[in-house]
Order: structure tokens, then C-alpha cells, then sequence
């Protein structure tokens, strides 16, 4: 399957942005998908992953509150709301795919995953 990001931009600091990723080339609804980010000179960390069925859900424990991920598997769309964003948000956020069998499950390892978006830039000023 092929991931294309969208939707980076500059937002101040207390605004809000949504990422999208187009997937294709492949049955998105087998999918169970993730966002990650990587900051200037820091490691690729995770953010937020969702199941083939969009029911369960997983945030890294910062993020909890501010984010939200969702997907419309009849669209083959993975989104990522963020609200109240800081300085610390600002890094490139790639969504990931990994093929499972399980309607459930979610991954945070970025090892798990498969396929990669290319990345979109979130920039916050303060």
C-alpha cells in the first residue's frame, strides 16, 4: 500500500491542525494504522494508532486529550486531529500502516509497521 501525508503546515501555538493520509495501492480496511513524528536531531516517536475497524484507539500518554486519530476505511483515509498544539509538536508526522488480521489491534512500535507516508511538516511558532 502506498501513504501519502498531507495537511502540515505553521500554526501558532494554542491552534489547531488536521492531518490526512491517503492510502493506496491496497485494501486499506486491512490495515491497522499509525501516526508517528520525528523532531529536528531526535528519534522517530509515536503518536497515535488505530485499528482496522477505527474502534479501538492509542495515544502516547502526552498526547492523550489533544490528539485524536480516526479513519474512513470507505475513503481509505487515516486523519489525525491536533488541538492546543505547542512548540514540542513541531516535528514531520508520518502515518504508517501495518497488515493484520485482527479488526482490533493497535501498534506503537514503529518496528510493527510496514508502509510509510513520506511525512508532512508541522511547524508551531510560539
Amino acid at each position: 500500500v502506498q501513504l501519502q501525508a498531507s495537511g502540515g503546515g505553521l500554526v501558532q501555538a494554542g491552534g489547531s491542525l488536521s492531518l490526512s493520509c491517503a492510502a493506496s495501492g491496497g485494501t486499506f480496511a486491512s490495515y491497522s494504522m499509525g501516526w508517528f513524528r520525528q523532531a529536528p536531531g531526535k528519534e522517530r516517536e509515536f503518536v497515535a494508532a488505530i485499528s482496522r475497524n477505527g474502534v479501538s484507539t492509542y495515544f502516547a500518554g502526552s498526547l492523550k486529550g489533544r490528539f485524536t486519530i480516526s479513519r474512513d476505511n470507505a475513503k481509505n483515509a487515516l486523519y489525525l486531529q491536533m488541538n492546543s498544539l505547542k512548540p514540542e509538536d513541531t516535528a514531520v508526522y508520518y502515518c504508517a500502516a501495518k497488515y493484520v488480521t485482527s479488526r482490533t489491534d493497535v501498534y506503537s512500535k514503529s518496528r510493527s509497521y510496514d508502509f510509510w507516508g513520506q511525512g508532512t511538516q508541522v511547524t508551531v511558532s510560539s
